[in-house]
């Protein structure tokens, strides 16, 4: 007998990484990979969870590496907020086709392929079972898309960040160039601002602890992570307000993996 999933969280904000779509290659959306992606998502939706999706524009532009070519960064900016577009997109035609009905929701107006960001329409689609893709980051450029997905997690009343990357959580040093990298299990607010943990921006970090808004990391690459972190499963790293804590090493199962 299968035994049944329950969901530790009512309403959950997902933010992905653009990179992700792209697979092994350097750029673009890899069909078989969002394919995967949105499998995932349907399983979580039929918990009974209401998800918001932040997803970034990583595999097709990013506006620091425009502005560290000499681009001028607002308008790099702003055209790495239009490639978080066309992921939402992307993601929303998977979807569908999975009968999981959503919204894409823009933060910059662009009304023949998506909604202008509304808080209280993205509330109503919510409850209504939807997914509701967040698009265009804030609308503003210099604010990263994890700034993104902490305000709207804000806004939304989310009870928790999933935060998916391709490495299973925290690290004090970058795993892939350091055997000896150790992980956290569980951090604070106030451990990421101090220890300056690159996961994700400051200004993002800062929003969550002020608004007390808990952030889960874990890896996206194994199948089926999605809903074990949703169904409460320890795994990844845990950010919560509180005091610091101690990290674990986990060096060996990072060389066997």
């Amino acid at each position: 007998m299968t035994a049944t999933r329950t969901a530790a969280y009512r309403r959950v904000l997902l933010k992905l990484s653009g990179e992700f779509l792209a697979g092994e290659g350097h750029s673009g959306i890899q069909p078989d990979v969002i394919g995967r992606l949105c499998d995932e998502i349907a399983d979580v939706r039929s918990l009974g969870v209401q998800l918001a999706i932040v997803i970034g524009g990583g595999n097709i532009f990013r506006g620091l590496a425009g502005a560290s070519k000499g681009m001028d960064r607002a308008q790099g900016d702003y055209m790495g907020m239009l490639a978080t577009v066309i992921n939402g997109l992307a993601l929303q035609d998977a979807l569908e086709k999975r009968k999981v009905y959503t919204r894409v929701m823009s933060a910059i107006s662009m009304s023949q392929v998506a909604e202008p960001y509304i808080r209280r329409r993205a509330d109503r689609h919510l409850e209504k079972g939807r997914v509701v893709i967040f698009a265009a980051g804030t609308g503003n450029p210099y604010f990263s898309t994890d700034t993104a997905a902490a305000l709207r997690a804000a806004e939304i009343n989310a009870d928790v960040i999933l935060k998916a990357t391709k490495v299973d959580g925290i690290y004090d040093k970058d795993p892939k160039k350091h055997k000896s990298a150790k992980r956290f299990s569980e951090l604070t607010y106030m451990d990421v601002l101090q220890r300056e943990l690159k996961f994700m921006d400051a200004t993002a970090v800062s929003l969550c602890m002020d608004n007390r808004i808990p952030i889960v990391v874990f890896s996206l690459s194994t199948p089926g992570n999605i809903a074990r972190v949703v169904c409460g499963e320890a795994i990844g790293t845990h950010l919560r307000a509180g005091e610091p804590v101690e990290e674990e090493n986990t060096s060996e199962v990072d060389a066997a993996t």
